[in-house]
């Protein structure tokens, strides 16, 4: 038996406390081992769950220690190029959060770091792990809908009364378009495995963040259409209309979360198949993934090439966008 990737934990965010450090405990083929915060009160609710974590006070110490093969980065948007090198240069495997970088160049030294010393490093885009998303990728790859002529995709949620959230602040890479952008613009290229030759968009901007996003593309073969916004009610939904039927995803970003994962198969005479996923756990998958990689060497299912491919149509999102 294989021994575990011994993962350690770049600071105590709340989403690593409440889905990445649970999915990491909980996966196969993974330890949580430590946790880096110069807060013990942070730290002790991770402690509740993984009660032989090892506590460090700076992320440097936990980068020096040995025992630590694979490191998580949930840290705000615009350290993520830091730390991830760092972890690379101390020879750990990365595994950081998304938007892995602020602008799409930005990912050729973390591409060239990776090559040069052999290590795994990726963005944590777990979508891709779900089997939602790979059962929908297949139905288009075989023609289930015939030829797909238009692509929806609607991501929201309102918080704006977290003033202090890292996704309301400017000056930590917050906003609309880099926090769920991702899922509307990276879930329409991993299911097509296209990339867009024209893109239009219209930002709504407050306080140096952009808070709602409209988009318009064309990839080729099928037009696309998407928003995301920070100040609307919770949706989401990603919808694939062929000629010859429609797939539809009913909680396509946060499984679970926001509903049990369906996908809608709608072919002619009104006919409907229904596929569910109640009980996946992508975070979970996603560890999975990484580990698998880790130790056997499989292809990982989101490297950062692709990665690299979706930061830069948001970047053509941003460079393009006329002010609403």
């Amino acid at each position: 038996m294989q021994k575990p990737v011994q993962f350690g934990v770049l600071g105590a965010a709340k989403f690593a406390r409440q889905y990445m450090a649970p999915a990491i405990h909980a996966a196969d083929g993974a330890r949580l081992a430590g946790l880096a915060t110069s807060n013990a009160a942070k730290a002790e609710p991770f402690q509740a769950f993984c009660t032989d974590l090892t506590v460090y006070d700076s992320y440097d110490a936990l980068l020096d220690d040995p025992e630590i093969e694979a490191v998580y980065i949930p840290l705000p948007n615009h350290m993520h190029v830091e730390w991830s090198l760092r972890a690379l240069d101390a020879g750990k495997h990365v595994l950081c959060e998304k938007p892995m970088t602020m602008q799409a160049a930005e990912f050729d030294a973390l591409i060239e770091k990776r090559d040069q010393t052999g290590l795994l490093a990726a963005e944590a885009y777990m979508i891709v792990h779900h089997p939602q998303w790979q059962f929908v990728q297949k139905l288009i790859a075989d023609g289930a809908i015939g030829k797909l002529v238009h692509v929806t995709g609607a991501f929201s949620f309102d918080n704006r009364e977290e003033v202090t959230n890292i996704r309301n602040r400017a000056e930590t890479g917050g906003g609309g378009l880099r926090d769920i952008g991702v899922y509307v613009i990276g879930g329409a290229r991993f299911a097509t495995g296209q990339e867009p030759s024209a893109v239009q968009s219209a930002i709504r901007w407050q306080d140096g963040i952009d808070t709602f996003t409209e988009i318009r593309a064309q990839f080729p073969g099928f037009t696309y259409s998407a928003y995301v916004s920070i100040r609307m009610h919770p949706q989401q939904e990603m919808v694939f209309h062929g000629e010859g039927g429609v797939i539809r995803l009913t909680a396509p970003f946060n499984a679970r979360v926001f509903g049990e994962a369906r996908v809608e198969l709608h072919r002619p005479g009104l006919e409907v198949q229904v596929t569910r996923f109640p009980g996946d756990d992508h975070y979970k998958l996603q560890v999975e993934a990484f580990c698998r990689s880790v130790r056997g060497g499989a292809a990982y299912p989101c490297p950062l090439e692709f990665s690299r491919g979706t930061q830069e149509m948001i970047d053509r999102v941003f460079a393009d966008a006329v002010p609403l």
